[in-house]
């Protein structure tokens, strides 16, 4: 109890300084690595825990946007310390964009990365594609696009995660035609073809979207905006996923994802506007969408699309930073007992 007063004394104390996080230690019990830098602009995560091995994936290119056509780099460790490549997918004509990792029902690891086309960095087309690894996790099948029915489907698709209940993978593609941007649910039963679920009624320029099942089967969902006000919806469904309840969050959303650590105890990531800098943060919330801050990351500059693994008691959390230098990828390690103690706190 004593250590566990001592982190709460800390984070607060981090909590006070918003203004220099970059170069602001974590308090104590909370660890950050950085497990991969290199010349080139890593970034966009994705983080999954397959068979006892912690998978990060994220896009390698030349800069955030245009250059050489990015890959994805697929990284793989035991232990969260140390670190292996465990492939790099390409695809010659395709930028590789923000790879979401995730277990399909027969045991493999299904890869969705966003393709996108430019010709003199003007934007073509969107074609999402997907990769699969063998069940050992350590090859993976070269990038195939996927499959959007005909009544979903359009030249500017990017379907831009996928969470399995069952043997169902559901996930949000946004759409830009005729400048109007949307959002539709899909559904696949093997990760290639897909089916319109319901179109969204989210307005404002909605885009990357996270879905996550809770275990009783209801639906909750993120949604990043960039228009109107541009903060972020958060939207609730039971099965069948046709009608949904939709609440706006006080924040503004840029490659967020969430994670429930318990049936009402949801720890959710993305970029945090500052008017001056933006950063990478976690919050806390509940089903009803009720989010407030908790941490922010050692970050600055590019920064934010962080991934979660919860496992043995401890959140783990990628994200990327160009704060150091060239954008890098990061791991932070948070004991649950930590997060639990500030969470309940009465000055949180």
């Amino acid at each position: 109890m004593k250590i566990l007063k001592s982190l709460l004394f800390f984070s607060l104390c981090f909590l006070l300084t918003l203004n220099s996080f970059a170069n602001t230690s974590l308090p104590e019990g909370i660890i950050v690595r950085k497990i991969w830098g290199n010349e080139k602009h890593n970034a966009f995560t994705s983080l999954i825990d397959f068979k006892g091995t912690l998978y990060c994936a994220f896009r390698e290119g030349d800069g955030h946007v245009f250059g050489k056509d990015g890959v994805t780099r697929i990284l793989a460790s035991r232990d969260g310390i140390n670190w292996e490549s465990v492939t790099t997918l390409k695809k010659e004509g395709y930028d590789l964009r923000d790879p979401k990792l995730s277990v399909t029902p027969d045991g493999r690891i299904m890869v969705i990365i966003g393709g996108s086309v430019y010709n003199d960095k003007v934007l073509m087309s969107r074609l999402t594609h997907v990769s699969f690894s063998n069940r050992a996790g350590k090859k993976f099948s070269d990038p195939q696009p996927i499959k959007i029915s005909s009544e979903a489907k359009t030249n500017m698709d990017w379907l831009w995660r996928v969470t399995w209940y069952k043997k169902t993978g559901y996930g949000v593609v946004y759409q830009l035609t005729d400048n109007e941007w949307s959002v539709c649910l899909l559904k696949t039963s093997d990760g290639i073809n897909y089916d319109l679920v319901t179109r969204l009624e989210v307005t404002g320029q909605p885009n990357e979207t996270t879905v996550r099942i809770m275990p009783d089967g209801e639906m909750l969902m993120m949604v990043r905006r960039e228009s109107d006000d541009s903060n972020g919806m958060w939207g609730r469904s039971k099965p069948p996923y046709i009608e949904w309840e939709w609440r706006k969050l006080d924040m503004q959303l840029g490659g967020p994802d969430f994670i429930a650590l318990e049936d009402n105890l949801i720890i959710a990531g993305t970029r945090d506007y500052d008017k001056k800098e933006r950063y990478t943060a976690l919050f806390t919330g509940n089903r009803e969408g009720d989010f407030r801050k908790l941490l922010i990351l050692p970050s600055g500059g590019d920064n934010s699309y962080p991934g979660f693994v919860f496992r043995n008691d401890k959140l783990y959390v990628s994200y990327y930073s160009s704060h150091e230098g060239n954008s890098s990828i990061y791991l932070v390690e948070i004991p649950l007992a930590y997060l639990k103690e500030i969470i309940q706190s009465p000055v949180f």
